[in-house]
């Protein structure tokens, strides 16, 4: 089973702009995404795409320093920069990441590719997703079920939110259900990185958790629900919704 993971990176941001190469341990925030998406087993490939302005050469050059497949494309149409990324690997599946999660959880990704080769279909559905810790989720979805997103989608939303297609009109794809770890299933926690209270948070846990680059996720997730000072630093953040 071909699969690869895609890692949509970019270094404008409303509210943290250049957070995906902010210092983050030892590195970067997005050293600490694609290092922990290379621990996945499974997978074939870990690519970063990235958009083609100007701007993002930061990322493409950082990329390239560290020997990181990189792809380039369409800043506004995350879709389609998404989909021709993937063209270009011919996978089976595809494992999408965001470059502002930089604990991402690698065995909650091997759990979702075990669950698609069982079962195989178009998307996994995370039957825990709105009870999630914010930052620990990956999403799966076949390269023909990204091609007919890609093709029927016109909406704003759907360009840019690029699963989000196959969530609004569920009835058109298969689908495959897992159940997270309970574990993991602490809405109350963000370790995501989009304000500088999140940033600042995820530098704590880098510097308090032991080998927080390759640390499981139970081991952040434990250290805030022990340490509630430090878990409130960005407790009052609203995550963006969909336009």
């Amino acid at each position: 089973m071909n699969t690869i993971v895609i890692i949509q990176a970019r270094m404008g941001s409303t509210r943290l702009p250049g957070k995906v190469l902010l210092p983050l341990g030892d590195s970067t925030v997005l050293d600490y995404v694609v290092s922990r998406c290379r621990k996945i087993q499974g997978v074939s490939h870990v690519i970063v795409a990235t958009s083609d302005l100007t701007e993002d050469d930061q990322i493409a050059h950082w990329c390239q320093e560290h020997e990181v497949d990189v792809f380039r494309g369409s800043q506004l149409d995350v879709l389609e920069r998404y989909y021709r990324c993937a063209q270009a690997y011919q996978p089976e599946y595809v494992i999408r990441v965001t470059s502002d999660c930089p604990f991402v959880d690698y065995k909650l990704a091997e759990q979702t590719i075990q669950a698609m080769k069982t079962q195989p279909s178009d998307i996994v559905i995370n039957d825990g997703q709105e009870q999630l810790t914010r930052g620990l989720s990956v999403e799966m979805i076949s390269y023909t079920a990204l091609e007919k997103i890609y093709q029927q989608s016109s909406e704003l939303r759907h360009r840019e939110h690029v699963t989000y297609y196959a969530y609004e009109y569920s009835e058109q794809f298969t689908s495959t259900t897992i159940i997270p770890p309970a574990i993991l299933l602490h809405p109350q926690l963000r370790m995501t990185v989009d304000t500088m209270e999140d940033y600042e948070l995820c530098r704590i846990l880098t510097n308090r958790i032991e080998d927080s680059k390759n640390a499981p996720s139970e081991a952040y997730i434990d250290y805030l629900l022990q340490h509630p000072e430090v878990a409130s630093i960005n407790a009052h953040i609203q995550q963006k919704p969909v336009q």
